[in-house]
């Protein structure tokens, strides 16, 4: 059930109220939460609320998952290509060329000595 947050335009006071969705909003501050003495029954107006986060689990909420079975299968063919293509070019480019060299490390500095107080 969702929780609504509401706030009183007589006394002020801002609550929060666990509802079901079916039920109808509250029009009037309830007494054990007014914020005056006496119970001053006044208007409550609902506010926009920052809702709740989603959490899905299980299979079915990725667009891939939607996709025809003729799709799914002319991407994997798409792809089974383009990767052994790209394959046989690395393997040729790393024989013919030469290493590169290794970067070359930036000198460190020594760490300033702790002074110690006695």
């Amino acid at each position: 059930m969702p929780t609504y947050e509401y706030v009183c335009d007589k006394c002020g006071v801002q609550f929060e109220k666990v509802q079901s969705m079916k039920d109808a909003a509250l029009s009037v501050c309830p007494q054990d939460i007014c914020g005056r003495k006496r119970w001053g029954k006044g208007k409550v107006r609902r506010l926009m609320g920052a809702g709740a986060g989603l959490i899905f689990k299980g299979s079915g909420f990725y667009i891939t998952d939607y996709r025809s079975e003729g799709y799914k299968q002319a991407a994997k063919n798409d792809v089974a290509p383009a990767a052994a293509s790209s394959e046989s070019k690395g393997s040729a480019e790393t024989k013919s060329s030469t290493p590169a060299p290794a970067p070359a490390k930036p000198e460190a500095k020594p760490a300033k000595p702790k002074k110690t107080t006695s």
